[in-house]
């Protein structure tokens, strides 16, 4: 079972090591302009209807954890209107099975009444409210909190590209969002801690493995540093890092925002209980190449190891908090997503070793998902299937797929600590 906030020093025990899993929960409910679709990857996988047997599933694999996604734009319908009948059903289930709810809050979407999204004028405030009365509904069942997944990559949709609402486009608009967000995020946490101070804020991140640019050119070694910082942007303003000392200071005033709403961070900042890493070996190492033309351009080295154990050092230099795994899947054919598997959970074992407290691994999503671009295309839906899961989808009754990644899967969870060879290892945090 997961620790409590009383008890997070457990995290610095060599024999703790969580194994999770978790399904994609990516809530986008304002529908894409030109063909209606939203993002709700819960219904686009059938997961609304599927939900029993797909957390029998989850209990087959043996985890005692799990990243769960709460629907708040399907929760909170209207202002003041609450419908919590299928989040307690599928929470209490969960409790049930003996696996504990790491409960992902916000993943990407808002209630739509709520006009400009993140930029809505009390969106802090409903993102608190909202937390706390589910918080209230599980007091001294439920600890362990993730109040807002991604906040880099939310802003970039959001406010850099304009995918998402409140559809802004720019880097003023990304900074704009960010410091929106990240408000909500520390008022939600102080309202959980409110509810009980025992419970637990595992802030899950984004991550880039940064190599460096080939060529190594001034302008896109100064680019490469800049991302790497950016990385780190939404929980240095969380936890009250982002002084007039920080990398980023000037940066994000001459982007638009105010000293005032800087120092607010400084004066209202939260700990880092846990930091949950998402990384993916086709998406969180990148490259600053420059093509033959001189356009500079990213290319994507598939990971390994190396990137496992660089993105985690990395934090922990930064912020000396426990850590785990809060994503990692492969992508592709079942062997290819094996290999990860074995690549990332020796990255595990290289990092622990290095005394670094890594104490998790979840593979993320259980079953495929539905790419994001299902919701600006066309195509069918078949047309969108990820093949990333321990168990895949039936592109034509979405039933759930059996591959050898789940008795690979239930191995690790069944030999526990040692699948990490965690016996050797030591360290601590401040």
């Amino acid at each position: 079972m997961l620790p409590s906030y009383s008890q997070l020093a457990v995290l610095n025990r060599p024999d703790y090591f969580l194994w999770a899993t978790g399904i994609e929960d990516s809530f986008v409910t304002a529908s894409w302009p030109q063909n209606g679709r939203i993002m709700d990857e819960y219904e686009l996988t059938q997961h609304y209807e599927r939900w029993e047997a797909d957390l029998e599933l989850m209990a087959s694999l043996g985890v005692h954890a799990a990243r769960y996604g709460i629907p708040w734009p399907r929760m909170n319908p209207a202002p003041n209107v609450w419908d919590w009948d299928w989040s307690e059903r599928a929470l209490e289930r969960l409790l049930e099975l003996g696996i504990d709810p790491i409960v992902d809050l916000v993943h990407y979407g808002v209630p739509e009444w709520m006009e400009n999204a993140w930029l809505h004028p009390d969106f802090a405030n409903h993102m608190a409210d909202y937390s706390a009365r589910l918080a209230e509904r599980f007091q001294g069942r439920i600890q362990w909190w993730t109040p807002l997944n991604e906040p880099r990559i939310t802003a970039w949709n959001c406010g850099k590209l304009g995918w998402w609402p409140p559809y802004l486009k720019g880097w003023r608009g990304f900074v704009k969002v960010t410091l929106a967000l990240c408000r909500g995020i520390v008022q939600t946490g102080q309202a959980l801690r409110a509810v009980d101070p025992e419970n637990v804020l595992a802030h899950v991140d984004a991550t880039n493995c940064w190599l460096p640019p080939i060529p190594e050119d001034e302008q896109m070694l100064a680019l490469t540093q800049f991302r790497r910082d950016l990385m780190f942007l939404a929980l240095d303003l969380v936890s009250g890092r982002v002084n007039e000392e920080h990398s980023l200071w000037h940066w994000l005033l001459q982007k638009g925002a105010s000293e005032e709403s800087l120092i607010w961070f400084q004066e209202h900042n939260v700990e880092l209980d846990v930091i949950g890493i998402n990384l993916y070996p086709m998406l969180s190492q990148k490259q600053f190449v420059r093509g033959a033309s001189g356009r500079v351009r990213i290319r994507f080295p598939y990971g390994n190891a190396d990137m496992v154990e660089e993105i985690a050092t990395a934090y922990w230099e930064r912020y000396h908090r426990p850590m785990f795994i809060a994503e990692t899947a492969g992508r592709g054919t079942v062997a290819r997503r094996l290999q990860w598997l074995n690549q990332s959970v020796n990255g595990v074992r290289r990092v622990r070793e290095r005394g670094v407290p890594l104490v998790g691994y979840t593979w993320w999503p259980m079953f495929d998902l539905v790419a994001w671009g299902y919701q600006q295309g066309s195509a069918p839906l078949a047309s969108y299937i990820v093949p990333m899961g321990l168990w895949g989808l039936d592109v034509n009754s979405l039933d759930r797929v059996s591959t050898p990644l789940v008795e690979a899967y239930q191995g690790l969870v069944q030999d526990g600590a040692t699948s990490v060879a965690l016996l050797n290892s030591s360290y601590a945090f401040e």
